[in-house]
């Protein structure tokens, strides 16, 4: 367990993973639970137990969508998209790059898909 790195995502989440009770109420609401490997309630659990880097190595880190509908199903207030986040940009920065370009994004894009997610990308990738 990498103490400095645990420190560093609580940090930047500003979340208090203790809070959690992991009645799974957040993982139950999310829309990206069928393609994620860790979903939010393993993610605060994992944070919370300093499995940092394992986290940094899924690709579960890059499937959520940031709606926050964990956030809003949380009866403790944990806000585990927050939690995501804080691993996200620390993968970012100890690997030293996005794992997608804004400029890869249009590419990507269909008329079905929701504003919301284009904007997500954006918060998501250029950080």
């Amino acid at each position: 367990m990498n103490k400095n790195l645990k420190e560093q995502v609580l940090r930047s989440g500003g979340v208090n993973v203790l809070k959690c009770m992991r009645c799974g109420k957040c993982s139950g609401t999310c829309p990206s639970y069928g393609e994620m490997e860790y979903h939010p309630h393993q993610f605060v659990y994992m944070v919370e137990k300093g499995d940092i880097e394992t986290l940094m190595k899924s690709e579960s880190i890059y499937k959520c969508l940031t709606c926050f509908a964990c956030v809003d199903r949380c009866p403790r207030g944990v806000e585990p998209a927050k939690v995501v986040e804080a691993v996200r940009l620390a993968a970012v920065r100890q690997q030293g790059n996005n794992h997608l370009e804004p400029s890869e994004i249009p590419a990507l894009l269909d008329e079905d898909l929701p504003q919301q997610a284009i904007v997500t990308a954006m918060r998501k990738y250029a950080k």
